[in-house]
């Protein structure tokens, strides 16, 4: 007897050895049981998923000699011939070599007439949207209001195809691809029941080739047997197949979360023997990661889907949840450029390159050296920025506001009254008027009562502070900028343990930390500091950014910047203070507020609104912050 391929021989005969499309079956088995049955049946779905297979299946049970029911005797002679595709009523039609209108009416003219030896007359139409328009025309009638002995059962991979006037004349169901490990349990049982030696790895790698369907991984599964000698080896199948290992691209994406960029390109020069395809070994990365970022949401779910689902769940807990995100866009703007690349493995090394350089915070991946060092350069040490001496107008000095202000000690006002000889002159310039304390060039780092370390800038400032002549009002009346308006607030605590608390929105920007524990600190308010203990508050809505690792990262961070050992603790209660994120918004107001003003007395714009009746567009002032 000549061989009959897997794919035949192993055709399911009952719903009962279909795999899976469980939510197809039950809707059939309950309507046939119960008699509940429809003229027209529409099965969509891509190929080898059971459409035709479930037509002829329904064919049986709607035939059958012992009568109608979900599992037909199949020894009758009608499930016999319609098994053997010789039943003279089962009308079995391609579309795809009848699609003329003439072929159409042809079919239908024998419609009226009762079935010759069966139950039902059955019209079977494969690919029934490769008929022609008016083929669907010819067919609307008959469809709608067919004889009772009439059966009509399409199968089509392309429903949208289809006229809206057929599907609303048919039952419609579609059949969903088979994943992989459906497919390797299906092969499993064929190839222990045909008694041919398997290993599990080289059915995984059937499943996937197969991309959903069953037809496709038995036809697979005979080209390999053949290939491999009547057996099934990994080795063999993914020679067939031309793919590599999976446990690459595993092993690639534990290298990347180590930062090690030596073990990254070895591993992609061990893959580059087998002469991969990129393009696919790029897919399998963001597929995989894909699966880390769900296990990382979802610990509970075990995804075994493809075999590697404990190393799944391993590369889940030793990467972070933002690192996953940017591999995974990475990799896809990748997949997008690859195909530019004359190279197919430099391209694909420069993506996870991109993966490793780029990640939060800045730091070199192991095996690298930062580009400064790289050039033989020693790192610049950071230059402490020299507090600006505030430029005070004409006006001010000509009316004695300078003179009266409390900023100016002794040798300011005799530098205000050398200003008001050269502003004598209507082509003078605004002078920068310096207190004494501002005349000096530098002064040293200073500590401050609790410790904390204040740059040379900031030490200049304290120090005017300290003088006692200063105050918020006064200076935001002059000009001065914001931050040491907010620095004379912080000052008003002086001796109070909590003053690093009101300096919090200024901290935040220099702990050099990014992302989602960026935004943590910009909503968390400091409420207390005992030692290096700090106490911050959160407000409920922002739960979603506080977990373990972001609270490490800002410690850490908080710890480099202050230089000794801290620790924190994040409550979930409304703030008592504000945060920098508050901070920022009423800046931003303050400056929107004043850009408006400045901007509504310009001489050049208030002209132009009486001549031309113009009105500023509050919406288009952008304050310079």
């Amino acid at each position: 007897m000549a061989y009959q391929v897997l794919a035949r021989k192993w055709r399911p005969k009952t719903f009962g050895e279909m795999v899976g499309q469980e939510h197809v079956l039950k809707t059939l088995i309950n309507a046939l049981d119960h008699d509940r049955l429809h003229h027209a049946y529409l099965f969509t779905g891509t190929r080898g998923v059971g459409k035709t297979t479930i037509a002829r299946i329904l064919s049986k049970c709607l035939n059958c000699e012992v009568g109608v029911s979900s599992a037909p005797c199949g020894k009758c002679g009608a499930c016999k011939e319609i098994d053997e595709g010789r039943f003279v009523d089962l009308i079995e039609v391609d579309a795809a070599s009848r699609t003329k209108v003439e072929d159409t009416r042809e079919l239908l003219e024998n419609v009226q007439y009762a079935p010759t030896r069966g139950r039902y007359k059955v019209y079977l139409i494969d690919e029934v949207h490769m008929l022609s328009t008016h083929s669907f025309n010819a067919l609307l009638k008959t469809l709608e209001e067919p004889p009772p002995h009439v059966k009509f059962l399409f199968a089509t991979t392309d429903p949208q195809k289809l006229p809206a006037t057929i599907l609303s004349r048919c039952l419609q169901f579609s059949l969903k691809n088979m994943p992989p490990q459906r497919i390797v349990e299906h092969l499993t049982h064929i190839l222990s029941e045909e008694m041919i030696e398997f290993e599990e790895a080289s059915l995984w790698e059937i499943g996937r080739a197969a991309d959903g369907s069953v037809r496709d991984a038995m036809s697979l599964a005979d080209q390999a047997i053949a290939f491999g000698n009547g057996c099934l080896t990994t080795v063999d199948v993914r020679s067939m197949l031309g793919t590599i290992d999976r446990t690459y691209v595993l092993q690639l994406i534990e290298a990347i979360a180590q930062g090690n960029v030596e073990q990254t390109l070895e591993v992609v020069d061990k893959a580059s023997q087998f002469s991969p395809d990129y393009m696919g070994m790029l897919g399998e990365l963001v597929a995989t990661l894909h699966r880390i970022a769900v296990k990382q949401a979802l610990p509970q779910v075990m995804d075994n889907s493809l075999g590697d689902g404990e190393i799944v769940a391993q590369l889940a807990q030793q990467m972070t949840a933002e690192d996953v995100q940017l591999y995974y866009q990475t990799a896809l703007v990748g997949r997008k450029d690859l195909p530019l690349n004359p190279d197919g493995k430099a391209g694909f090394e420069m993506v996870l390159l991109r993966m490793l350089l780029f990640k939060p915070g800045g730091n070199a991946p192991k095996g690298t050296k930062s580009s400064q060092s790289a050039m033989g350069q020693p790192e610049p040490k950071r230059q402490t920025p020299i507090a600006t001496p505030p430029l005070v107008s004409k006006n001010e000095v000509l009316n004695n506001e300078v003179l009266n202000n409390e900023v100016l000690n002794g040798a300011g006002r005799e530098q205000v009254l050398q200003a008001r000889v050269q502003l004598s002159s209507p082509s003078s310039q605004p002078v920068a008027i310096q207190s004494s304390a501002m005349q000096q060039d530098r002064l040293p780092p200073m500590q401050r009562d609790d410790g904390v370390m204040l740059s040379a800038a900031s030490a200049l400032e304290i120090k005017e502070v300290d003088s006692g002549n200063l105050d918020s009002k006064k200076i935001e009346d002059k000009g001065f900028d914001d931050n040491v308006v907010d620095l004379v607030q912080v000052k008003k605590n002086v001796g109070d343990s909590t003053a690093v608390e009101d300096e919090w929105f200024q901290l935040v920007p220099k702990l050099g930390i990014a992302g989602n524990t960026l935004n943590m600190a910009r909503n968390c308010s400091m409420e207390s500091r005992k030692d290096n203990h700090f106490v911050f508050a959160l407000e409920g809505c922002h739960e979603a950014l506080v977990n373990s690792d972001r609270i490490q990262r800002l410690q850490d961070a908080m710890a480099a910047y202050f230089k000794v050992a801290v620790t924190l603790t994040i409550d979930m209660v409304t703030p008592t203070k504000k945060t920098p994120d508050q901070w920022a918004e009423e800046s931003r107001i303050k400056k929107l507020k004043n850009a408006t003003a400045i901007l509504h007395e310009d001489p050049v714009v208030q002209p132009l609104q009486r001549r031309f009746q113009a009105v500023i567009d509050p919406e288009s002032i952008t304050p310079k912050l």
